[in-house]
């Protein structure tokens, strides 16, 4: 007598929801992973670049006897890095080190750094450099505030940073920036 059972190759329902559960989770791990590895990266690339900033400033400084005076007040007591306030102070550096005093992103004075295209906004080369650019695509802080001498104009530093992609407003003590003092 023949069984009325037959024995079906597959897999039950019960098996692929496991398989897929399995799979969202790893796909899970992957893209937090993958979020904390850009971060990294992008917080490395910043740090090199107010490395090299600071060197030319140093530079800049044997050269000319002081610091570029930033024209702003002091950018770091507005922790907004797209304010205006931080565009215009990383102007002020962008132009002494660069040599680019017209924003045409040709050098017409002593040039200390060039900039890569991905460190000026906009990114594209017609147009005229509005702010440098952190990883974090903010613009750089730069301050000389509180530090100039008065009408002898004697800076003795400088404080250099980038936010890291956050500000002030709602950001627990300490702020994770990364700067140069």
């Amino acid at each position: 007598m023949r069984s009325a059972r037959r024995n079906f190759a597959g897999f039950t329902i019960v098996e692929v929801l496991v398989v897929l559960a399995i799979i969202l989770v790893l796909a899970g791990l992957i893209l937090a992973t993958s979020s904390y590895v850009h971060n990294k990266g992008a917080r490395s690339r910043a740090e090199a670049e107010i490395a090299a900033m600071s060197a030319a400033l140093e530079n800049y400084r044997a050269d000319n006897g002081v610091y570029p005076l930033s024209a702003t007040p002091d950018a770091r007591e507005n922790g907004d890095p797209l304010a205006q306030i931080y565009k215009d102070a990383s102007l002020v550096l962008y132009r002494a080190l660069s040599g680019d005093t017209d924003l045409n992103r040709q050098a017409e004075a002593t040039s200390y750094m060039s900039f890569k295209p991905n460190q000026l906004s906009p990114n594209d080369q017609a147009s005229a450099v509005t702010f440098l650019k952190d990883p974090f695509g903010n613009s750089y802080g730069y301050s000389t505030a509180g530090q100039a001498g008065g009408a002898t104009g004697y800076n003795p530093t400088f404080d250099l940073w980038s936010t890291a992609g956050t500000s002030t407003t709602g950001t627990p003590s300490p702020l994770p920036w990364i700067k140069n003092w």
